[in-house]
C-alpha cells in the first residue's frame, strides 16, 4: 500500500475507506456513497474474504429495479410487511398535520410515515436519504376527507435504517489537512472523489477538483466545457446528495423555482448545487420567464414566483461537450463554445447569462477516464458520506475574510469581476487549506485557477459582444 493511503487510514481513521470496494460494476446503480457505506459495514461484519458475497447477497434480496414497481407492490399488499432498499423523501403536510413520503426508486408517492422515524432521521426532510425501508400495507390508516376519499397511499413506514455515517463534524477535516502536504491533499481529495490521483498531472488535479467548489461556496456559478467521458456527470452524481441533475430534456420554473399549484419549492431552494448537464439540449419551458428569472437568481441568489419570494445559496452548473483534438499536451477544442449553449439561451441574449457565471472550467484538458484498473482510485480515501456533509457545511463557513487580507485585484476590474474571482478562491481555499494554514505558493496556485477562470468568462463574452465587452485581462497581486 502506498504511503498515501497508509497516512489516510491512520489520520482519518474509521473515515478512511477503501474507494476499490465501490467500482464493482454490479453495484453501479447504486450512489458511490451508499455503496461505501455498506461495504465498509459488510467487511467490518464478515472479514474482507467474505464480505463480498454477503453483500451481493444483501443487495439482491432488499434492491429492486423501478421495473419492479408492481411487484412490490403486489408482494406488500399479499404478505403485509416487506423491506426494500430505496430513497425516501418527507415532506410536511401542514394541512393534515402529518407528513408525506416518498419512495424515489420505487416511485410510490403519499406513503404515510411513523413519526418516529422523522423525528430520528431529520435529513428525510432535507434532502432526502438512502436506506433500508419497513413498509406496511396500511388501507385501515389511511386519512380520508369528508367524501369518504383516500388522502394519502396506503402504505406506511414503519422502520428506517439509513446508509449514511454519523459523523459531520468539519473540524476533523480541517484539522486532518495538518498533516498532508499541498500535494499530497490533492491526492487525498482525488482518491476521495473514486479517481486515481497517479494518473492527472498536478494542474489537471486542480481543475478536476474546481468541479467541487459550487458544492462548498454558495452563490457559484460555473460553466464547464470538455469532451465526454471525463466524469463531469460522474462526479456530481456520486460525490453529494445535495445535488440536482438535469441532463437536457425540459426544465420549467416550477420545477427550478416554485410550483405554484403544488405550493412546493423548487430544486434551486433545497439543493446545494444544481447542474444543467448537456445544456445543449437543455430546453425551458417559457424561456423568456425562465432565462429572466435566472439571470436575476445568479445576481442576486432571490427569486419570486407567483405569491412567492425567497432567497437561497443554491450554485448553478451548466457542462457542455465540445468536439477537441488529441495533441502532445492534451486535448484542444475545435469547435466554437457559444455553438453549445442551448437554443433558449442563444435567443434570448447569451451574454445575459454567461456575465454571471463567475468561472469557466477548461475540461477539454483533463483526460477521458477509461479501464477501472488505470483511472479509479486503487486505495483509501475519505468516506463519501462524511466528505458529502462537510462539503454542505462548510457552505456556510466565511473564508472570503482570507482573500480580502491577502490579496489585491489588479485591472479593470468591475463588480462582477471581482465577485467571481473571490467566490472561485474562497471554495479553493475551503477544499485545499480548509484549517487556514497556507504558504505563498499555495495561494498563487489558487489565485491562478481563480482570476484565469474568470478571464475565460470575459474572453467568451467578448466573442459574444465586443462592442459592450471589451478584450481585458484581470491580474492580481500577493500583499
Amino acid at each position: 500500500m502506498s504511503d498515501i493511503f497508509n497516512k489516510v487510514k491512520s489520520v482519518f481513521g474509521d473515515l478512511a475507506t477503501d474507494k476499490r470496494v465501490a467500482n464493482r460494476q454490479e453495484l453501479f446503480m447504486l450512489p458511490r456513497y451508499v455503496v461505501e457505506y455498506l461495504s465498509s459495514y459488510f467487511i467490518e461484519r464478515y472479514g474482507e474474504d467474505k464480505y463480498s458475497q454477503k453483500l451481493s447477497e444483501f443487495i439482491s434480496k432488499f434492491y429492486h429495479e423501478a421495473r419492479e414497481r408492481d411487484k412490490v407492490l403486489s408482494d406488500l399488499m399479499q404478505l403485509g410487511k416487506i423491506t426494500i432498499i430505496d430513497e425516501v423523501k418527507v415532506e410536511t403536510d401542514v394541512k393534515l398535520g402529518t407528513y408525506r413520503a416518498h419512495l424515489q426508486r420505487l416511485n410510490l408517492r403519499d406513503c404515510m410515515i411513523d413519526l418516529n422515524v422523522v423525528e430520528k432521521h431529520e435529513n428525510l426532510l432535507i434532502v432526502g436519504m438512502w436506506g433500508l425501508v419497513d413498509l406496511t400495507y396500511a388501507p385501515e390508516s389511511v386519512p380520508i376527507d369528508k367524501q369518504g376519499r383516500p388522502l394519502m397511499t396506503p402504505v406506511l413506514i414503519t422502520g428506517f435504517t439509513p446508509f449514511q455515517c454519523s459523523v459531520t463534524d468539519v473540524r476533523l477535516f480541517q484539522e486532518a489537512r495538518d498533516f498532508f502536504t499541498f500535494e499530497e491533499w490533492l491526492d487525498v481529495l482525488m482518491n476521495t472523489i473514486g479517481l486515481n490521483h497517479e494518473r492527472y498531472s498536478l494542474r489537471q488535479k486542480l481543475v478536476f477538483l474546481t468541479r467541487l467548489i459550487p458544492l462548498v461556496e454558495g452563490n457559484v456559478n460555473l460553466m464547464e466545457f470538455g469532451p465526454k467521458e471525463t466524469g463531469k456527470t460522474y462526479l456530481y452524481r456520486n460525490v453529494s446528495y445535495y445535488t440536482r441533475i438535469f441532463s437536457g430534456g425540459n426544465v420549467s420554473p416550477a420545477v427550478l423555482f416554485y410550483n405554484i399549484a403544488r405550493r412546493s419549492l423548487g430544486e434551486l431552494a433545497i439543493k446545494d448545487a444544481v447542474i444543467f448537464d448537456e445544456i445543449t439540449r437543455v430546453r425551458f419551458t417559457n424561456p423568456s420567464e425562465m432565462i429572466g428569472k435566472l439571470a436575476d437568481y445568479m445576481e442576486s441568489g432571490h427569486f419570486e414566483r407567483g405569491p412567492r419570494r425567497d432567497v437561497s445559496t443554491c450554485s448553478l452548473i451548466f457542462m457542455g461537450n465540445i468536439k477537441v483534438e488529441a495533441g502532445e499536451e492534451g486535448y484542444t477544442p475545435v469547435e466554437e463554445f457559444t455553438y453549445v449553449l442551448p437554443d433558449d439561451m442563444r435567443k434570448h441574449d447569451p451574454a445575459k447569462i454567461i456575465s454571471r457565471v463567475h468561472g469557466l472550467i477548461p475540461g477539454w484538458i483533463l483526460p477521458k477516464i477509461s479501464m477501472t484498473t488505470l483511472h479509479l482510485s486503487r486505495g483509501y480515501g475519505i468516506a463519501s458520506d462524511y466528505f458529502c456533509e462537510v462539503m454542505h457545511k462548510i457552505r456556510m463557513l466565511n473564508y472570503q475574510h482570507i482573500i480580502d487580507q491577502e490579496v489585491e485585484l489588479i485591472g479593470d476590474y468591475k463588480i462582477r469581476d471581482e465577485r467571481a474571482v473571490k467566490k472561485i478562491a474562497t471554495g479553493l481555499l475551503k477544499l485545499l487549506i480548509p484549517n487556514g494554514s497556507f504558504n505563498r505558493s499555495e495561494l498563487k496556485a489558487i489565485m491562478n485557477i481563480a482570476v484565469e477562470y474568470r478571464n475565460r468568462i470575459n474572453d467568451l463574452l467578448h466573442i459574444l459582444s465586443p462592442g459592450e465587452f471589451p478584450k481585458k485581462k484581470l491580474e492580481y497581486r500577493i500583499r
